[in-house]
């Protein structure tokens, strides 16, 4: 049996070790302003010099929402529906209108019907082998929880399981 481990204790970041904490956790990943004040808060640096680090990395483009919300958008539209991405992207601070905009910009007319309905082709035979009454309800919650709009997930149920829309 190990001995237990005294708790370690918060270590305050000053301006210059915030700064290399935010680069470092940029050369992972895109970061929206508000997930990386929030996440350089976590990692001990007081408020003030987080949203400082923050505003320098801004004003430097290391840090940018527009570009943040398009590459969210982009990397998550074949799975996602325009729902749960402005959802998404509204969670981590995401203005509503740049989120509306990186949607839009991912989604053209009648791209989102398209992309579900391949999803659903590709979800349908296991939810049929499961239970074949039960799936055309079963793929219609899958394509809710995946954020596509309620017009959209009845078309593509009606379409796939030949059901009438008071049968979905």
């Amino acid at each position: 049996m190990s001995p237990a481990r005294a708790p370690r204790s918060k270590r305050i970041l000053d301006r210059k070790s915030a700064k290399a904490v935010a680069y470092d956790l940029l050369a992972r990943k895109g970061w929206s302003r508000r997930d990386l004040t929030a996440r350089l808060r976590r990692r001990g640096a007081p408020d003030e010099v987080a949203r400082e680090v923050v505003a320098e990395l801004e004003e430097r483009g290391y840090v940018n929402d527009p570009a943040f919300a398009r590459q969210w958008v982009e990397g998550r539209a074949r799975r996602l529906g325009t729902h749960r991405l402005r959802h998404e992207l509204s969670r981590r601070g995401i203005a509503s209108r740049l989120a509306e905009t990186a949607v839009s910009a991912a989604f053209r007319e009648g791209e989102e019907a398209g992309r579900a309905l391949e999803l659903a082709r590709r979800r349908l035979p296991a939810l049929l082998g499961r239970d074949r009454k039960r799936a055309p309800v079963r793929l219609q919650d899958f394509l809710l929880r995946r954020g596509y709009t309620a017009p959209v997930v009845s078309s593509v149920v009606r379409q796939l399981c030949r059901v009438g829309p008071t049968e979905s």
